[in-house]
């Protein structure tokens, strides 16, 4: 027979080789190798103890795989056909304790082993005079001389020759074809309770085996349910707590499910409890090969390298998905937190700087104006060049709402704060190009602001009376939006009227406070502490009867938090 390697020895060898590393789990192309190395080396003796290692090598890499069964055929048909009787049976010992699909064909050629061999001749020393001195003080102690204690090898209408040698020591009567039969009966009952316990655990996993349509490498998508039955059957070959055989696994999931980031993730934090050189392969595979371009696996492989204090390589990890997917925001936030958390806060700036620069949008570079503010306010403790960064901003674009947030948000920092400026930056945004509804709720916040830190009565009327117009320029715009285009009620304003309905809910513009001395008549009630009446809690342009117009918290969408977003 001409095989296809002839001639190419070396050359198929690293093939081989090369191919197991990559995918060790492939019981096709191990048989392939271990045939190729028995027709190139199988005839010279020295080589059988070389070819064994083999199949105990391809065994300890794929044969806790569920459909590894040809696998442990091939080496059981080898040591047959070498007569390597005890060998068998050792192959058989472990092969009985392992779930595969074939579980039950195998038991049934194990027993087969078993009745057609003495059990001198497939088992150890050791074991066999165990099992005879059992055999024995069982007859001795139950005076059992019939047939019946026979049963099992009887079913299996299994006969043997008497002439048999006895081992050393034993007596002559150990060649007796019925004390054979018992002692092969007594072998195949005490592993028949393995192979039951064997048989409990291949039942458990058969419906997730059964499901898995596609075990193999495609780049088409697989099937939602596919993923789901991979998933449940990793949780649950989990929660039975057989490291090796979930590792297995995990493995074989690699293989149909090489392209699912999630896969990889759960595989390497399942690892990181047993061995983190595991961990670092696993994500060198999925990034490095399989998943090149996806980010959060990346973060992920970076993350965990940090963690163990290797700046270095969590560094390179992260350039090389920046690299190959550039202007991922979240990418480079990493890449600025890692030199800021190990206290390279010049490397941090200087990367802030570049991607400012090089910016394709006014969005992207808004983005990294506002986080490089805080990044100078909150850990630089730099102020003034944190408001130049972001005016800077706005000299590119003045219409974003953020940004004006953010510069608020310096000077509310500020201790102490300084009137003049915080109010230079609202009457700057109420001025810019930013929406009306945006400026009615930021107007709302200078009166807040007044109130609560102003020092000129004046300044608290004026904004006021501007926040006045700014509701009714409001107002009237609503009004002249097609109906379908209005805004509805606010949901809490709706629930509030439906659980009290008493409570009138009037917006229309409120009369402004009176001017001048009182009206004659009755004289007005005592004033409350501080020199003001209570201020109804109700929502800008919205009154009660003799009550000044009040100005609570401006209610911000949920497009804005209170840094900006």
């Amino acid at each position: 027979m001409q095989f296809p390697w002839a001639g190419h020895k070396p050359t198929s060898y690293m093939v081989f080789e090369k191919g197991l590393r990559a995918i060790p789990l492939s019981v096709e192309l191990w048989l392939h190798y271990i045939n190729f190395f028995i027709a190139e080396y199988g005839t010279d003796p020295s080589y059988k103890e070389k070819i064994r290692k083999l199949y105990e090598k391809a065994l300890a890499a794929a044969g806790l795989e569920f459909r590894s069964d040809k696998l442990w055929d091939s080496y059981i048909s080898w040591e047959n056909m070498n007569s390597n009787l005890k060998n068998v049976t050792s192959i058989y010992e472990r092969l009985i304790k392992t779930p595969t699909q074939l579980y039950s064909h195998h038991w049934d050629n194990y027993k087969r082993h078993i009745s057609i061999h003495h059990p001198k001749e497939i088992l150890d020393i050791d074991t066999f005079l165990k099992l005879r001195s059992e055999v024995l003080n069982k007859s001795s102690n139950y005076h059992v001389e019939d047939d019946d204690e026979v049963g099992l090898d009887e079913a299996l209408q299994v006969g043997e020759s008497s002439e048999l040698d006895a081992p050393p020591g034993m007596l002559p009567s150990m060649g007796d074809e019925k004390e054979v039969k018992k002692l092969r009966a007594k072998y195949i009952e005490t592993r028949e309770a393995i192979f039951k316990l064997n048989e409990v655990e291949v039942s458990k996993r058969w419906t997730f085996e059964e499901n898995i349509r596609r075990p193999y490498f495609h780049v088409k998508p697989l099937e939602r349910g596919q993923l789901k039955n991979w998933r449940e059957y990793l949780d649950e070959e989990i929660s039975w707590g057989n490291h090796n055989r979930i590792v297995v696994l995990f493995e074989r999931s690699m293989i149909a499910c090489a392209l699912y980031e999630d896969f990889w993730m759960k595989y390497a934090k399942y690892l990181e409890q047993h061995s983190l050189d595991g961990v670092r392969s696993v994500y060198q595979r999925a990034c490095d090969i399989h998943l090149p371009k996806k980010p959060y696996i990346h973060l992920a492989w970076a993350a965990f390298e940090e963690r163990r204090d290797n700046y270095p390589l969590a560094r390179k990890i992260l350039l090389n998905i920046e690299n190959n997917v550039p202007g991922l925001a979240m990418v480079c936030m990493r890449r600025i937190s890692l030199e800021r958390r190990n206290k390279n806060n010049e490397a941090a700036e200087e990367m802030f700087k570049t991607y400012i620069e090089k910016a394709v949008s006014h969005k992207t570079r808004t983005f990294f104006s506002i986080k490089y503010a805080r990044f100078l306010q909150k850990v630089i403790g730099d102020s003034d060049r944190a408001r130049k960064v972001l005016n800077d901003a706005l000299q590119i674009d003045n219409t974003n709402e953020k940004v004006f947030l953010q510069l608020l948000d310096i000077e509310y920092q500020s201790q102490p704060i300084v009137e003049d400026r915080v109010m230079e930056t609202f009457n700057r945004l109420l001025k810019s190009d930013v929406s009306l509804d945006f400026k009615v709720k930021i107007s709302q916040r200078r009166m807040e602001f007044l109130e609560d830190f102003g020092t000129c009565i004046q300044k608290i009327s004026e904004a006021y009376d501007e926040h006045q117009k700014l509701v009714k320029e409001a107002s009237i715009k609503k009004k002249r939006l097609p109906e379908k285009e209005q805004f509805e009620e606010p949901a809490d304003k709706k629930l509030k009227a439906e659980i009290n309905p008493s409570v009138p809910v009037d917006h229309s513009i409120p009369p402004l406070p009176p001017v001048g001395p009182p009206p004659l008549g009755p004289p007005p009630p005592p004033e409350p502490p501080y020199g003001y009446g209570p201020w109804p809690n109700v929502g800008y342009g919205a009154s009660a009867p003799g009550a000044y117009p009040g100005y609570p918290y401006p209610s911000y969408s949920s497009g804005y938090g209170y840094y900006g977003y």
